[in-house]
């Protein structure tokens, strides 16, 4: 652990109470419950009967998106007339649950989809001209990607070049020159006129199935057959969990729930996560790195034979691996966070951006050490690897900063970049990354000048704690539980109370997680704060917490804990 490191201060924002006009619309709900809507932008009846019951706000209607028709016409062409058909997704999980949709959808005819993943590590992101030329020569008369082609503008020209057609499913943010493509779908284009933005790669990929099965609907095919893995891309891809995202991962959970795939018992085995009970967390947390992990440290065709799998034997081996590469990314993470944060204290204190460049880093984990630097100092963060003349990157950023407008700024100092609002990859000539973060550097204070640089908590209700009985938990935590899915933009209830005394503290795992009593008056709570065994030797005997409100199953025992994300020593000692 760097010992300059001081532990970052995190801004508590109580939302405000809510309006008399909007209270009296949502009157039918608890008044937590009320107050939870609309934290979450509900502010009507029938917007809190749509959100309560999984249901899109919106028109759903696959033609909407520009270029779905054409893709759609394209698409029964290459099937009726059995057309060699490839795949060609990304690394990521949200690539090879595409993946994986296309490939079973595809079985449905009977044709055995060429499915092609890039290794990170040799091809890099997205199409690249070696693998088109594979294709061509393996006689693949259409390719289809998913979760990546938006900038392919090259590639897609050699593949028309060659006698294939292309049709391109991509959510990243479109470039102002569009590849040739036969049909894109992508509803970030301009003028597109798809209601909903921020589906993930592997929505777009479904959205072509229902479109299919829209205009040529099958007896007894139904596309929600693939809404778990629907489910699983979007929320390991960090998408939004609001609007048709929120909607298309509720019902991808309950088939989870009631009929998992193989794949997924195996993945839930591994992680031990309770199949039955799975949330986006359980995905988030146990599911969606280790699928993850295989992209970042060999080829992502593991975690992708792991989804199609359905022999149990099968199964097993291939999420024992994930597993083993998983747990072996996690140790390699930690030693290269401390090494990335040593150089990045070390660097000029006025930089508002930081850039770290290391030729032992793992190129799989580049972008991972950049979150955990961004979590640990709150800056907009690019840790690359060294290769040769060239600095393969990964960038991770803050809410106050758009990275990808910050890349757009240094656009004639990088050789490629590309990516979100909040994370992205570049590379840059070794030569001129001085010059890129300096750049970088000048763009960021424009943008960030005047404001408090500090991470953001946003709690939903300040809680009274020696006026919490046991009685009301119950509806407490049904009020929570109506807020799952929970994740990006649709965050778990979060609560404050102030003046805790705390009681019983100790450390678990080698010090790293710590576990104590909460107590105000005759009221006390377990309390678990991970990732926070550095507080021991200064934790105050009062403190303010931020807390989440769950239920801990031990050894058969269910019990209320809080689950602290914040501790502040509290300014009001009680007597």
């Amino acid at each position: 652990m760097p010992t300059e490191l001081k532990r970052l201060e995190k801004k508590w924002v109580i939302a405000e109470a809510i309006p008399q006009n909007v209270d009296q619309e949502l009157s039918s709900y608890s008044p937590l419950l009320r107050q939870l809507l609309y934290n979450r932008g509900v502010k009507t009846g029938w917007e809190a009967e749509a959100y309560l019951a999984g249901v899109s706000p919106t028109n759903q209607d696959p033609f909407q998106m520009s270029g779905m028709d054409e893709a759609v016409g394209i698409l029964h062409e290459a099937i009726s007339n059995k057309h060699k058909i490839a795949v060609y997704g990304d690394y990521d999980v949200d690539g090879i649950t595409s993946s994986a949709i296309l490939y079973e959808f595809f079985q449905v005819f009977g044709i055995e989809a060429r499915v092609y993943i890039p290794d990170r590590f040799d091809e890099g992101y997205g199409l690249n001209l070696e693998a088109v030329e594979q294709l061509s020569s393996e006689g693949m008369r259409l390719i289809i990607t998913v979760d990546c082609g938006i900038s392919s503008v090259v590639e897609v020209a050699r593949a028309k070049e060659l006698g294939m057609k292309v049709i391109i499913s991509d959510h990243h943010q479109v470039p102002e020159q569009l590849p040739d493509a036969d049909a894109i779908i992508n509803p970030h284009r301009p003028g597109d006129n798809y209601p909903f933005k921020e589906l993930a790669g592997v929505g777009i990929a479904w959205k072509l199935v229902v479109a299919y099965l829209q205009r040529y609907p099958i007896p007894n095919v139904d596309p929600y057959q693939w809404i778990d893995l629907v489910a699983i891309g979007t929320v390991a891809d960090v998408a939004e969990l609001t609007g048709e995202n929120r909607c298309l991962v509720k019902r991808g959970l309950a088939l989870m729930q009631t009929k998992p795939r193989q794949s997924l018992m195996s993945l839930c085995q591994v992680s031990r996560i309770k199949i039955q009970n799975i949330n986006a967390g359980d995905i988030g947390f146990g599911i969606g790195p280790r699928l993850n992990a295989a992209g970042r440290l060999e080829h992502a065709n593991i975690a992708y034979q792991l989804l199609i799998s359905k022999d149990l034997y099968e199964a097993a081996r291939y999420a024992q691996e994930l597993d083993n590469i998983n747990n072996k990314r996690k140790n390699l993470v930690d030693e290269s966070r401390n090494i990335a944060l040593n150089k990045a204290l070390a660097a000029d204190k006025d930089q508002l951006a930081l850039f770290v460049a290391n030729e032992d880093f793992h190129r799989g984990l580049v972008g991972l050490i950049a979150q955990r630097v961004v979590e640990s100092v709150y800056r907009p963060t690019v840790v690359g690897v060294i290769d040769g003349d060239s600095i393969v990157c990964s960038a991770r950023s803050i809410e106050e900063f758009n990275l990808i407008e910050g890349l757009r700024h240094c656009d004639g100092l990088l050789e490629k970049y590309g990516g979100h609002p909040l994370a992205g990859g570049l590379t840059v000539k070794t030569e001129l990354a001085d010059a890129f973060i300096e750049r970088l550097n000048d763009y960021a204070k424009e943008v960030l000048f005047g404001l408090e640089l500090l991470p953001t908590l946003k709690i939903d209700k300040e809680i009274l704690l020696d006026h919490l009985c046991s009685e009301q938990i119950p509806s407490i935590l049904h009020a929570v539980d109506q807020l799952e899915p929970t994740g990006n933009k649709n965050p778990d209830a979060l609560f404050c109370s102030r003046n805790c005394q705390v009681l019983g503290l100790r450390q678990l795992k080698d010090g790293k997680h710590l576990k104590f009593i909460v107590r105000d008056g005759g009221v006390q709570f377990e309390a678990v704060a991970w990732n926070m065994g550095h507080l021991y030797a200064d934790m105050s005997e009062y403190i303010d917490i931020a807390y989440s409100i769950e239920i801990n199953e031990y050894m058969g025992n269910r019990t209320v804990q809080f689950n602290v994300k914040d501790i502040k020593k509290s300014t009001t000692k009680q007597a």
